[in-house]
């Protein structure tokens, strides 16, 4: 594909693909975008949007 002007943003398309969740199991607070999310801590899905 041939852009003129360079490529998008990728920073800004990954900010507006991922939510804030916060891990029920370990507490940790981190970014994701799916459907079922993963702690990237502990690997847990017992997860919440934050």
């Amino acid at each position: 594909m041939c852009t003129v002007g360079g490529g998008p943003d990728i920073q800004q398309i990954e900010e507006l693909a991922t939510k804030d969740y916060e891990c029920l199991d370990c507490n940790n607070k981190f970014k994701a975008m799916g459907r079922r999310p993963m702690c990237p801590s502990c690997k847990s899905r017992n997860v919440k949007p934050a």
